[in-house]
């Protein structure tokens, strides 16, 4: 063999071992969903340049939270970007339009929205999903016990008429049933609504002690404001899904006093020293807001950075096995994901198996108030 073709043989070995990761996200940057999606995309940017000494391409994708464009884009990132693995997408509905694509083409997807039913039941399908939003039953269980405590009896849900709002009814209602809270209305609404005047009448009329809105960014503040339209004086609870300034400013003074969970880093600077999560959480909180400025951090930015967190862990222990841009190396990647532990994270601990693709549990969660336009966390 001539010198010159082994040099040539060298260098293609070379170029392989140095192949790229190729990381697709798709987010809802515009649309109804934008408040959560923007947070999202400017996190992306704060991610590492390299993983396990891999150069890594962020692929960065709108999908104006419609979930026809989340499905268009997921197959333009894996047929034409080659990714290895994808991000996204920002809600509900975009995530479960993905999932088709993404086990047809036997590659990893990291959800970043809210809802249990993206990993759950952990079918075929979902083996090649993961997500870093808490589930429904984590937050929906820190609502019931708070409201418990305040000695709620009756209660109300209005919530979107998609699978985020009907994924949150059925959580809520499973625990509240179980602790003798009786669920009086149950109402339904688009998240492009511009009036849900009917609803708000009918949960006026059933005199519930509180209201849980199941809702997310922007929108969820509609029922909260026509609540405090007509008067109603009960308690108000909110989900996850509207954690970050957007909801605050559109909500203004009618959001006040409303109770919701919320991962911990929201109110990082508030955990008491010896919470497991502050740490990781102020790290992340730190870098977005040297980036975006004071008070600019939201929860849903937290979920694209716990995305990275967890590719961080993964990549390293799925380059022992195949390079990047393999069928192989992205069955190492899945595996490695299902096997991360003990991972701190801004939102919570990871701790993922293969029954288990969201792998949170209580220390991912707080209960805060509004109060003064700001998250309190109550103690």
């Amino acid at each position: 063999m001539s010198r010159k073709l082994i040099l040539a043989v060298l260098a293609a070995f070379s170029t392989a071992a140095l192949a790229d990761l190729n990381v697709g996200i798709s987010v809802s940057a515009t649309g109804p969903a934008a408040s959560l999606g923007i947070p999202e995309k400017n996190t992306i940017a704060l991610l590492p340049a390299s993983i396990g000494g891999q150069k890594v391409n962020y692929i960065v994708l709108d999908d104006a939270t419609d979930p026809t464009a989340a499905t268009k884009n997921i197959k333009k990132l894996i047929s034409e970007n080659k990714v290895d693995v994808v991000i996204g997408s920002t809600t509900t509905p975009n995530s479960l339009a993905m999932m088709d694509v993404a086990v047809e083409n036997e590659t990893p997807l990291i959800s970043m929205a809210g809802s249990a039913i993206v990993v759950e039941p952990l079918d075929a399908k979902r083996q090649w999903v993961f997500k870093t939003a808490q589930n429904d039953a984590h937050m929906a269980t820190a609502i019931v016990q708070h409201m418990t405590d305040k000695n709620v009896q009756t209660v109300a849900f209005v919530g979107f008429a998609d699978a985020y709002g009907e994924g949150w009814y059925k959580e809520f209602a499973k625990i509240a049933e179980a602790r003798k809270l009786k669920i009086v209305a149950s109402e339904r609404y688009q998240r492009n609504d511009t009036s849900v005047t009917g609803q708000v009448l009918k949960i006026i009329a059933a005199k519930p002690d509180a209201v849980l809105i199941g809702g997310a960014g922007t929108p969820a503040a509609l029922p909260q404001k026509a609540l405090k339209e007509k008067g109603y004086k009960g308690l108000i609870y909110q989900t996850h899904g509207v954690a970050n300034n957007d909801f605050l400013r559109v909500g203004g003074k009618d959001v006040e006093g409303a109770f919701l969970p919320v991962g911990p880093m929201v109110v990082a600077a508030q955990l008491p020293n010896d919470n497991p999560v502050k740490k990781s959480a102020l790290e992340y909180v730190t870098k977005y807001e040297a980036a975006h400025g004071a008070g600019s951090v939201s929860s849903f930015g937290g979920h694209a950075w716990d995305a990275g967190v967890l590719l961080q862990a993964a990549v390293p222990v799925a380059l022992k096995k195949a390079q990047p841009g393999s069928r192989e190396f992205r069955k190492a990647l899945r595996d490695a994901l299902e096997g991360v532990r003990n991972l701190p994270a801004a939102h919570g601990i990871f701790n993922l198996s293969a029954n288990d693709h969201q792998g949170f549990d209580q220390r991912a969660r707080v209960m805060v108030t509004i109060e003064n336009n700001t998250w309190k966390l109550v103690k």
